[in-house]
């Protein structure tokens, strides 16, 4: 079995934790990733679902680690795969001069990717009508686990700390959306100038996209290497369902700003969130992929992870053939266009754990290279 199919069904299935201590790191609530672990199989770290439905019911079973974090996970009672939990980061254990623990203020995704949520509210969210059915961002908030706003300057003494003494090698920043026009760009082009003033570190921000496309640029000129404006689901009567706050911004909006995106950060640095298992046919995936390619974006599909106090915490995440139906294809797309996952500065797409997908993109060969008989 590849390492990328051992990849997609740990992710769709899930995986239980039979040693409590093996799950002190996990994240519950929250932006995404969320009930999740990071698991390192063979070379590649990526994220597992470990607190959710399908995870409790999960055939695979990890044992308990020894003390390098080495641990192997069973399936059914015999032996699937051996992984290790990367270690405990030690900038957890520091505290910004006014008191909020460092990861309050940011997460450690993977192994070495900063991660932030640098507005923890959204307009979307705080109203029944418009949220996001999927989305737990104000989850972690609630459970005093993080705080409102990351101010730029507490941003930066983390990411500071983070690479310092735990190797970080670039940083997520995501935000709610806030009211106004620019839909979280200010607060993105303000948190990283202070970063980048602070540390050499490649950044991506994520938001949708703003009204104004000079925003664009603005957030370029602060130290944004690349950007992200996701998507999440692709046929429209589903958005309106599932999304129907951010469904008021259309996907001719999206797609404008996708192109106007390229224009100013370059092919591959511009990326998109794409959740397969939500009702989106293997079809209508690909087939926006497709178009995504054609522009120079990155399309980021992952499965669907149903989060407990969600009103989706029930629909079931997607299998694992399904999955595998959409990553082959998709994978062989990215390779063709030259957007290889590694090319990407900063962000989801490079980090890749949250998806198998560039495990599926390191045995493709693009167009031009294959042999044929």
């Amino acid at each position: 079995m590849s390492t990328g199919s051992i990849i997609n069904d740990l992710q769709t299935r899930g995986m239980r934790l039979v040693d409590p201590r093996a799950g002190v790191e996990s994240r519950r609530g929250g932006a995404g990733p969320t009930d999740h672990k990071a698991v390192t199989i063979g070379d590649m770290t990526v994220m597992i679902p470990v607190h959710t439905a399908p995870a409790f019911d999960s055939p695979y079973i990890v044992e308990a680690p020894d003390a390098q974090g080495r641990a192997r996970v069973l399936k059914d009672g015999e032996f699937f795969a051996d992984v290790s939990f990367p270690a405990r980061p030690r900038f957890y254990d520091l505290s910004t001069a006014d008191g909020v623990p460092y990861g309050h203020i940011a997460q450690l995704h993977s192994r070495d990717v900063l991660a932030t949520t640098v507005l923890q509210t959204c307009i979307r969210y705080e109203s029944r009508k418009k949220t996001c059915k999927f989305c737990a961002i104000g989850q972690s908030l609630a459970a005093g686990r993080t705080i409102a706003h990351k101010s730029p300057e507490q941003l930066a003494e983390v990411a500071k700390a983070a690479v310092e003494l735990d190797g970080v090698k670039h940083m997520v920043m995501t935000t709610g959306t806030p009211p106004g026009k620019d839909r979280g760009a200010g607060v993105l082009a303000d948190s990283a100038e202070a970063i980048r003033a602070a540390v050499d570190l490649p950044l991506q921000g994520q938001c949708e996209p703003p009204e104004d496309d000079a925003w664009l640029r603005r957030m370029r000129d602060a130290g944004i290497d690349s950007l992200g404006m996701h998507l999440e689901v692709v046929t429209p009567e589903l958005r309106e369902a599932i999304m129907p706050g951010k469904a008021q911004v259309p996907l001719s909006k999206y797609f404008d700003s996708f192109a106007a995106a390229v224009e100013v950060f370059g092919r591959a640095q511009v990326s998109t969130y794409i959740l397969a298992g939500l009702g989106d046919t293997e079809e209508a995936i690909l087939e926006m992929c497709e178009k995504l390619v054609a522009l120079g974006v990155y399309p980021f599909v992952v499965p669907f992870v149903p989060v407990s106090g969600t009103p989706m915490e029930s629909h079931p995440a997607p299998s694992s053939d399904f999955m595998a139906r959409v990553l082959g294809p998709l994978a062989q797309m990215i390779v063709d266009a030259g957007l290889r996952s590694e090319e990407i500065k900063a962000g989801c797409g490079r980090c890749g754990a949250c998806s198998a997908l560039s495990a599926f993109e390191k045995f493709r060969v693009p167009a031009g290279e294959r042999v044929t008989a």
